[in-house]
């Protein structure tokens, strides 16, 4: 049927034209509501749940060659920049490395600056910040903008203007306690943890008033005397046990649960806080772990500690990602976390309940992971010890760093920047000094894993736990990931690439070299009917100092830079 015969039958008349007209309206109306959701990137995962996917499907396999760069804006600070933007309406909002130095908002049609924040965080936070200057952007509610600063402090900012509407003292971040990360909002609350594993700090989340700034609850997440579970530490180790949440957690409105993971214990030489042996009573709760909470009174409803007693530096701080899942004919609210230890975990995200944890990168110091126990299955002569050097897969960067996965419905698929390092260590005598990294490994060694191939982009089947693709780079220090509902999955390299490949093969579809390499998570939104990916790029110096020799190819590749690149289809 042509146009024109189209438009010419059932065409209604006087009354029955308005009615129509009227109906017409609230359909388009209810609509453009429906699609509203998936037009922003109103959380750092997108959603609550941290998924890093979004719907939109604009731009897709066939016509990806004609993606090409919309606009570009210098952050204003170098080193490090690790924000993944929000776009709430028409407004982006970004931030830069620093503290942040910058706090953005911007035309997310045109990257105009509407209104720029500046926190005046001191630069001598370098040195009580581990691993760099990074800051990984902000959080959104109700017209505030909410970001946490690495001089320990917490800002709500007005969304319109950038103007303070308050701030709040979180931390003491002259012990090496920073906050590097946006806060979880669950309702009228704003949850922060904050970073410092490797300075002895004692982990805590606290939750705050969104309107006012008041402190409503703080949680320990290294249990003191007269708590449940300080008998896991050894002696008064407690007091510098690290277990520091500083990644993104997750919220899940419906069950009314916030998922934080925790840190690596203090210090990393295990026997000064256990007896540093696979099979000990002083696990170090709850370090190395996911913690569910009530959003509402901080209170720990359950945990799953990935790594007990951990003498590896695998911090459990990596995204819960919350999602619904068909396994064995059922529906589940599960949490899928890729930890550094190597494994994937699949669990019941309202009761902890493990379902599943098998490997996704080559694992040498556990065989399996006990599920009714939640205990890894150690092999002897993989924990380092004063007198012992451990050789190990993969190393203290893990399996997967901070960087978030990705998980697509639609493929059913996670998408995961993994790396492929191991690393040879033993343990050193170490003690605390405020301020100072409390760590006690020396030396260490990092080594490329089996294969040859530092990082790997892995697409894996959470129910089956299973691989079904993957790419090899060259390097490590993968970006964050997105996919998207158009069959698309974005990922950065740490030699400057920016790339798209196809969601279900992997196949390499586009590449735009940014110059600098790419740690955040992209984005999509869709303004003005135009979909738009975005990622900031600018590598870390730090991390590539620590590690010396291994990392030098890496620091050789690119320069250091702070840039928000925005990509759209030619009009």
């Amino acid at each position: 049927m042509d146009t024109k015969t189209s438009k010419s039958i059932n065409r209604p008349t006087g009354r029955c034209a308005l009615l129509f007209a009227l109906a017409l309206a609230a359909a388009t109306l209810m609509t453009r509501a429906a699609n509203a959701a998936d037009t922003g990137w109103t959380h750092y995962g997108n959603d609550a749940g941290n998924t890093h996917y979004s719907s939109l499907a604009q731009i897709k396999p066939d016509n990806i060659a004609h993606l090409h760069a919309a606009y570009a804006v210098s952050l204003g600070a170098l080193r490090s920049n690790q924000s993944t933007p929000l776009v709430v309406g028409d407004t982006m909002y970004v931030t830069s490395s620093w503290g942040p130095k910058f706090v953005y908002a911007l035309d997310a049609a045109t990257g105009a600056i509407k209104w720029r924040y500046q926190s005046f965080v001191p630069e001598n936070v370098i040195q009580f910040a581990c691993c760099d200057v990074g800051n990984r952007g902000v959080s959104y509610r109700d017209g505030k903008v909410f970001v946490g600063q690495l001089d320990g402090k917490l800002v709500a900012l007005d969304a319109k203007t950038g103007k303070p509407i308050w701030k709040t003292k979180v931390v003491d971040y002259k012990q090496g306690a920073v906050i590097s990360s946006p806060p979880v909002i669950a309702g009228n609350k704003v949850i922060t943890g904050f970073g410092g594993g490797d300075y002895g700090v004692r982990g805590y989340l606290s939750a705050y008033d969104a309107d006012t700034g008041k402190l409503l609850w703080k949680t320990y997440t290294v249990p003191g005397p007269g708590e449940p579970g300080n008998e896991t530490w050894k002696g008064d180790s407690w007091k510098h046990g690290g277990a520091a949440s500083w990644v993104p957690g997750s919220y899940d409105p419906k069950l009314n649960i916030v998922y934080f993971g925790t840190s690596n214990p203090g210090p990393w030489e295990a026997g000064l806080r256990s007896t540093n042996t696979p099979d000990g009573k002083y696990v170090n709760l709850y370090s190395s772990s996911v913690v569910a909470l009530n959003p509402d009174t901080g209170k720990i409803l359950w945990y799953i500690q990935y790594t007990p007693d951990d003498a590896w530096d695998f911090d459990g701080v990596n995204e819960s990602v919350l999602a619904d899942l068909t396994i064995d004919g059922k529906k589940l609210p599960a949490l899928m976390h890729a930890d550094r230890n190597g494994f994937l975990y699949v669990a019941n995200r309202k009761t902890g309940r493990l379902i599943s944890a098998k490997p996704f990168v080559p694992v040498t110091w556990a065989t399996g992971i006990n599920l009714e126990t939640g205990r890894p299955i150690e092999v002897p002569g993989m924990r380092p010890t004063l007198t012992h050097e451990a050789h190990v897969c993969p190393s203290m960067m893990g399996g997967k760093n901070w960087q978030p996965m990705s998980y697509n419905p639609g493929t059913g698929l996670v998408y995961i920047p993994a790396l492929n390092l191991c690393v040879a260590e033993k343990e050193d005598k170490v003690e605390y000094h405020k301020g100072l990294m409390y760590v006690g490994i020396n030396p260490f060694s990092l080594y490329t894993g089996p294969g040859g191939y530092n990082g790997e982009l892995i697409a894996w089947n959470p129910i089956t736990q299973a691989a079904a693709w993957s790419i090899h780079e060259p390097l490590w220090y993968l970006s964050g990931v997105l996919s998207t509902g158009g069959g698309l999955v974005f990922y950065g390299t740490l030699d400057g690439w920016f790339k798209a490949v196809d969601a279900k093969s992997g196949k390499l579809l586009w590449k735009f070299y940014t110059g600098s390499g790419v740690n955040a998570a992209p984005i999509t939104y869709e303004v003005g009917g135009r979909q738009y990916i975005a990622v900031v790029s600018g590598r870390t110096v730090t991390m590539l100092s620590l590690l010396g020799k291994f990392a030098a190819p890496a620091a050789e590749k690119t320069a250091e830079s702070g840039m928000l690149f925005v990509f759209a289809l030619d009009q």
